[in-house]
C-alpha cells in the first residue's frame, strides 16, 4: 500500500542552513544537560523506586545528590567526549520511500540514497515518507539527519567496573553515560530547528521538550515508526560517522554503545506512531 496519508501538503519547506554534513566535537556538558531526562535516570536506568506520588521526594533526597556526584566524577575524569556529525540533504518523497538527492556536482538533483518505510495498515495510515514533499509535487523538501556519541572513554570505564564486578557503580555510569547521550541528542534536535528557524513552538520547559512539544520530530531506525535497523546503512553513508569514532556493526548497531542515530522531520504533523 504506498497510497499517502491525509497529512497536509502545504506546509512552507524551510531553508537549510547548509548541504551536506559537518562535525562538531568537544561539546561541554554545560550545553547538554540541561536535557537530562532524571525520571528516565533515576527510575528506568538506575532503579530508585518511590511510592506512589513520592517520587520528587526520592528524586531530592537520592537521585540528584548521586548524580551530582557522579556528574562531578565524569568531567573531572574527562570520561565524557560528547561529539556530533549532522547534515541538511534535499529530499522528494516517492510512494512509501524518501529519496535523497545529490545536492552539488554533476549528479545534483539526482538520487543519492533511498530509504523505505512501513505503512500503517489502519488508523491514519501513516508512513514516515508522508511528512516530505512528493516527486509529483515539483518541490524539493529538506531532512536532517545526526549521529550523537558520548565516546569510547565513558564505555570503557563502565566495562571495566562490570569487570571488577563492581555492578551498582556500572549500573550508575553506564545509566548515565546512556541517558547524557538522550541529552545530547535532544540538545542537538533543538538546535537543528534553531537553524531551520523552526524553533518558534518549541515548549517553555524540559518536560514539555522531552514530551515532544516542539515541531515536527525525531526519529531513530529500530522504533515503530522506522524499524528497518539495516537503514542505518544509508544514515551512515551521508554522515560518516567514523569521523566522530562512531563505526557500524554487522547487526547494524551503533558503537560505542553510547551513540545515537536519527533522522529528524520539520513537518508540523510529524510526531511518534507506531507503523506496525
Amino acid at each position: 500500500d504506498i497510497v499517502r496519508s491525509d497529512v497536509a501538503v502545504d506546509v512552507d519547506i524551510p531553508k537549510a542552513p547548509f548541504f551536506g554534513s559537518r562535525i562538531v566535537k568537544g561539546i561541554p556538558l554545560a550545553d547538554y544537560v540541561g536535557m537530562l531526562d532524571e525520571r528516565a535516570l533515576f527510575m528506568g536506568q538506575w532503579g530508585l523506586k518511590g511510592a506512589r506520588g513520592e517520587y520528587e521526594a526520592m528524586a531530592e533526597t537520592e537521585g540528584r545528590p548521586r548524580l551530582r556526584a557522579l556528574l562531578n566524577e565524569v568531567q573531572s575524569k574527562g570520561w565524557l567526549e560528547a561529539a556530533v556529525v549532522y547534515g541538511y540533504f534535499p529530499c522528494v518523497s516517492e510512494g512509501n520511500d524518501l529519496v535523497i538527492l545529490h545536492h552539488e556536482g554533476p549528479e545534483k538533483g539526482k538520487e543519492r540514497v533511498r530509504f523505505s518505510f512501513p505503512r500503517q495498515r489502519r488508523d491514519r495510515r501513516l508512513c514516515l515518507s508522508d511528512f516530505f514533499a512528493s516527486r509529483e509535487s515539483g518541490k524539493v523538501d529538506v531532512v536532517a539527519f545526526h549521529v550523537v556519541t558520548m565516546g569510547n572513554t565513558v564505555s570503557k570505564a563502565a566495562n571495566e567496573l562490570f569487570a571488577a564486578n563492581a555492578y551498582r557503580e556500572y549500573l550508575e555510569l553506564h545509566g548515565l553515560s546512556v541517558q547524557l547521550t538522550e541529552a545530547l541528542a535532544e540538545h542537538w534536535h533543538a538546535r537543528i530547528r534553531e537553524e531551520m528557524s523552526v524553533r518558534g513552538d518549541d515548549a517553555p520547559d524540559i518536560q514539555g521538550i522531552l514530551d515532544q512539544g516542539y515541531r515536527g520530530s525525531r526519529y531513530s531506525f529500530g522504533y515503530p515508526a522506522c524499524p528497518d535497523i539495516e537503514q542505518q546503512t544509508q544514515l551512515c553513508e551521508l554522515l560518516e560517522p567514523g569521523r566522530i569514532g562512531v563505526e557500524l556493526s554487522e547487526e547494524f548497531q551503533l558503537h560505542p554503545e553510547q551513540s545515537t542515530s536519527a533522522i529528524i522531520v520539520h513537518h508540523p504533523e510529524a510526531k511518534y506512531f507506531n507503523a506496525n
